[in-house]
């Protein structure tokens, strides 16, 4: 049987502390669940031509350059995209190839199958979740997508007490939510059991 392979929009090396401990390789898959109003990476979403296909072999022997790095400081890969968590058996084989020295993380908005997310949490080290806001309402008139998966998924990776492996992403998206509705987003997920909070602000261009 052929080995998956997946369409990546880019590799960025030598990332330092930006997503994920110590020195990291971006590895940005290519297809995204979600059709947010201000995309910070659209070409991940439409038209997959013009990008590169690797299998999970191949992405290893060129992500291999770094090892030292990752090593010397505790870093890896870090999945982003996109949406990695559609890829769970591509990742897996990553880690497979990798072994357990290196850190991968995972960039992911987790509005996928919760079924990804059993099976990528016992491979992965750290999710970088970006939350955009737990208000449903919020949530679908940006995403274009409601957040039931969103909240099993971060249901079941708190039942299985990985909340310290993650860092969760509260943005103030200019025209959707405001800073009452960002601290309501953040109590709500502290009762869940999550510590490690990013706050920031969308810059959005005005054309």
């Amino acid at each position: 049987m052929l080995k998956e392979r997946a369409k990546i929009i880019g590799i960025s090396r030598h990332r330092l502390s930006t997503d994920g401990d110590g020195v990291t390789t971006l590895v940005a898959f290519h297809g995204c669940p979600l059709r947010c109003r201000y995309c910070l990476n659209p070409q991940s979403l439409g038209d997959s031509t013009g990008f590169k296909e690797y299998s999970p072999e191949e992405l290893y022997t060129e992500t291999r350059i770094d090892e030292l790095y990752f090593i010397a400081t505790n870093g890896g890969v870090t999945f982003g995209g996109g949406e990695p968590c559609l890829r769970p058996d591509f990742i897996r084989e990553f880690r497979k190839l990798c072994g357990p020295a290196w850190q991968l993380n995972l960039e992911t908005s987790l509005n996928i199958p919760t079924d990804n997310i059993i099976s990528l949490l016992p491979v992965v080290n750290s999710l970088i979740i970006d939350i955009k806001d737990m208000n449903h309402d919020i949530y679908r008139g940006y995403t274009g997508k409601g957040n039931t998966l969103v909240l099993n998924n971060l249901h079941f990776i708190a039942e299985q007490g990985r909340q310290q492996d993650c860092i969760i992403r509260i943005p103030l998206i200019p025209d959707f939510n405001t800073d009452a509705d960002r601290i309501m987003s953040r109590h709500t997920l502290e009762e869940l059991g999550f510590t490690k909070f990013d706050l920031f602000t969308y810059q959005i261009r005005k054309h």
